[in-house]
């Protein structure tokens, strides 16, 4: 017989500096599969400023990138356990904002960031967070596909959505893009997209232009 208990359990996470609960701005970042947060934050540490705070949550899952040993990278979820690991994850990065946010005075504004695998974590959790998110960039992925569409068309009312695809990324394909602007028609939202030459990466410069349009 298959059963389950509830644990506590210690999660990591990276911060681009030490908060001084002043900041106007904070950053979620949300990792691709096999990265971990302390390497993936930094992309981000070039726009680290006083006034905007970067923070990115490492998923739990672990495993060797090739073989046995050597490098390891986590990852969101796998098909095992799928919806188990979402429940997980929703109470981990709820855990995690809301302590954040609860040192603020004056709450600041809150943007999402998501590559990858990290782009449908981020908009599933998101989109069930009682809290709003201003911005939310989903580079190199899309919408999760079993987004609840009545409440996440209420939840992202206001929220900004950008998109950015490198032409050359392996992962994207016409069925994908045709399915992702399906969602986008069912969300009701208008999406700004960003393409550039390159493939499943997060290109320097882009995000450089990203940030200096922010």
């Amino acid at each position: 017989m298959k059963k389950r208990i509830m644990v506590s359990y210690q999660a990591e996470y990276c911060v681009s500096h030490e908060p001084n609960f002043q900041e106007e701005e904070i950053w979620i970042l949300f990792h691709g599969y096999g990265q971990l947060a302390e390497f993936f934050i930094r992309k981000f540490l070039p726009f680290d400023q006083n006034h905007r705070l970067f923070i990115a949550p490492e998923a739990t899952n672990y495993s060797y990138l090739k073989d046995f040993s050597g490098r390891v990278g986590a990852n969101w979820m796998t098909s095992h356990e799928r919806e188990l690991a979402i429940e997980n994850n929703h109470r981990y990065l709820d855990q995690l904002v809301d302590g954040i946010l609860s040192g603020f005075e004056n709450a600041p504004k809150v943007h999402v960031f998501g590559f990858s695998q990290g782009v449908a974590t981020a908009t599933r959790w998101a989109s069930r967070w009682e809290g709003r998110v201003n911005k939310f960039v989903l580079w190199a992925g899309g919408f999760a596909h079993d987004l609840q569409l009545n409440v996440s068309r209420e939840k992202f009312l206001d929220t900004e959505f950008i998109s950015v695809l490198g032409d050359q990324d392996e992962f994207v394909n016409s069925e994908n893009l045709q399915k992702q602007e399906e969602m986008v028609k069912l969300l009701e939202k208008k999406v700004k997209r960003i393409n550039f030459s390159g493939g499943h990466i997060i290109d320097s410069e882009v995000l450089k232009g990203l940030f200096e349009k922010i």
